[in-house]
């Protein structure tokens, strides 16, 4: 690697030739602030909140775009530069909504975090505020371009992470907006709903649709019996939101913790994942031996689906019919728990806690009422448990542990997994290998599927076949993959997607965070929930094997055909 010497606040100091002044300075422990910086995307440059001063540059320059060079002298912390970066945030602060109480980013904030950090105590400024109306047509987000601070992140978490590419700037000047084009609502245009353009936004410009007023009015309906899933990448992202180190397993504090909001039962996602294996499972066994369309390519993440049904409506043949795991443990509640507790479904609310916003778009899907009813009654994001356990003002991290309950609260390691990208795969391989051979595998993980890189590929021998696979997370690699698969250049058996960095661990709902480390430190967390689980492969769950006893009879029979699988279907929008 090839270094330069520079002098930073009058320390010497050698740095990458290709490091960026932003990247120097934060390399040896100077922070700076900045809005329009994301460490994932391309730098702008266009907020100007990250000034410095460079010795023999002829004004301050935005750090995050200035490249370094050899003998450069910067200083960071010059009345100029502070003054500077003052008058910046000031400006924004002039056009801001004043409502930073009520706020659904209320100390959780990168405006205010900055206002704060500055020692802005007093805005100089008076300046026009926006009155435009709020985007909130859909089921999942919620768009305020009065709190839109121009940053552009949103504009490149969906072109460069997704190659989406539905918002932009329009306008000039003081009326410069992010809009979709057209100036269309986010259900007009293309948009996935994954979510990852309100998880960098740094203000509330787009957050979740916040459902929490309904699911507190059916907790405190005695008429209605009122049961929780809670999906795996939320026991490895909740904590972060309470207080808790990142990447923490607060599973039982969870719990405890939805039980005393008040539900009646408190069940795990995780149970009806290992149910979408048994017959997602089933059907590619099915698709590779009957010569079926080949590759099979996993359905459970419904921003994927989205994206496909946009943009590759040819390939959906290619998708796998099973349901997602949040909406199998719907319709099972409604149907097969109803039964068992004696139940009218009519009076069973059924709520979900989903590390993702494009949940709450796929539990209205109409195909998604095999029960007779909506089998998802609503879903909430990571982020809008944080709030309801705060507004009940329990106090999480001295809660002790408690256990889900049964039966479907019974789980295993493989479906714990689905919350990392390249998980439902490993899961699906532990099951189909054995079912495939009739023999135990000598080892479950199957560490060529795991990991962070965008795509993976892996070929797996199961007896005297040799399946060839892959996983991809974020839509701009699974365009590339679909691209192969519509060209005729693929030559794989099952392929895993998930819309989202690392799978569900890095959803749109998930507590925010710039840091990429956070995703590293989730993801071996569910790694570990796996690796500690009595229970590793999803045939073996014995309240699964029950459900199919006494009920199912078997996967891809007809009650599991009626309630287990759908069809998708293409989606025309601007």
């Amino acid at each position: 690697m090839d270094l330069v010497n520079i002098t930073i606040d009058g320390e010497q100091v050698k740095v990458p030739k290709e490091s960026t002044v932003l990247e120097a300075v934060r390399g040896i422990g100077i922070k700076i602030p900045t809005l329009c910086y994301h460490p994932e995307f391309r730098p702008e440059g266009s907020c100007r909140i990250c000034l410095v001063e460079v010795a023999g540059a002829r004004s301050l320059v935005a750090s995050c775009v200035y490249p370094v060079n050899e003998g450069m002298v910067v200083r960071t912390n010059t009345p100029e530069v502070r003054e500077a970066r003052k008058a910046v945030v000031e400006l924004l602060l002039a056009n801001h909504p004043e409502e930073c109480l009520s706020c659904q980013r209320n100390l959780n904030c990168e405006l205010q975090k900055i206002a704060a950090d500055c020692g802005i105590r007093k805005v100089r400024f008076d300046g026009e505020k926006k009155n435009y109306p709020a985007d909130a047509a859909n089921p999942a987000l919620v768009r305020d371009q009065n709190k839109c601070v121009l940053c552009g992140r949103c504009i490149r978490a969906c072109s460069e992470r997704q190659g989406v590419h539905v918002y932009s700037f329009a306008n000039r000047g003081f009326n410069t907006t992010v809009v979709p084009a057209f100036n269309a609502g986010l259900h007009e245009a293309a948009c996935t709903f994954c979510g990852q353009c309100a998880n960098v936004c740094p203000t509330a410009a787009i957050v979740e649709k916040d459902d929490t007023k309904e699911v507190w009015e059916a907790l405190h309906d005695p008429k209605k019996h009122v049961v929780v899933q809670t999906a795996p990448a939320v026991r490895v992202a909740l904590g972060e939101g309470l207080g808790i180190a990142s990447g923490s397993i607060v599973t039982g504090q969870m719990v405890a913790a939805l039980r005393r909001l008040g539900f009646d039962r408190v069940f795990d996602t995780v149970f009806s994942a290992d149910v979408t294996i048994m017959e997602e499972g089933s059907e590619f066994i099915e698709r590779l031996t009957k010569n079926g369309p080949l590759p099979m390519i996993t359905s459970c993440s419904p921003g994927w689906v989205n994206y496909v049904e946009l943009m590759y409506p040819d390939l959906l043949a290619h998708l796998s019919t099973t349901k997602s795991p949040q909406q199998i443990f719907g319709v099972l509640v409604k149907t097969y728990y109803a039964e068992r507790v004696k139940l009218d479904p009519q009076d069973i609310i059924s709520v979900s806690i989903m590390p993702c916003t494009a949940k709450k778009v796929e539990a209205g899907r109409e195909e998604m009422k095999a029960s007779g009813y909506q089998d998802v009654d609503y879903v909430l994001t990571t982020r809008e448990l944080v709030r309801m356990i705060k507004e009940a003002g329990i106090d999480f991290s001295n809660l002790k542990s408690e256990e889900f309950d049964a039966p479907l609260g019974i789980s295993s390691g493989a479906g714990v997994i689905f919350g990392a990208t390249g998980g439902v795969m490993e899961a699906a391989l532990r099951t189909v290998s054995e079912v495939l051979t009739g023999k135990p595998l000598e080892c479950v993980d199957f560490h060529n599927v795991r990991g962070l890189s965008g795509m993976k590929e892996a070929e797996v021998h199961i007896g005297d076949k040799t399946v060839k696979v892959a996983v991809a997370h974020t839509l701009a690699n699974a365009r590339i993959i679909l691209d192969k698969i519509r060209n005729g250049e693929a030559d794989y058996h099952f392929i895993e997607i998930m819309a989202c960095p690392g799978g569900c661990i890095g959803g749109g709902g998930q507590p925010i965070s710039t840091s990429p480390d956070i995703r590293e430190q989730r993801m071996a967390a569910i790694y570990e929930c796996d690796k500690c689980a009595v229970i590793r492969k999803a045939h073996e769950n014995p309240a699964v094997r029950e459900l199919y006893d006494t009920w199912l009879k078997t996967p891809l029979g007809e009650k599991s055909h009626h309630l287990l699988h759908t069809h998708y279907h293409a989606q025309v929008r601007k």
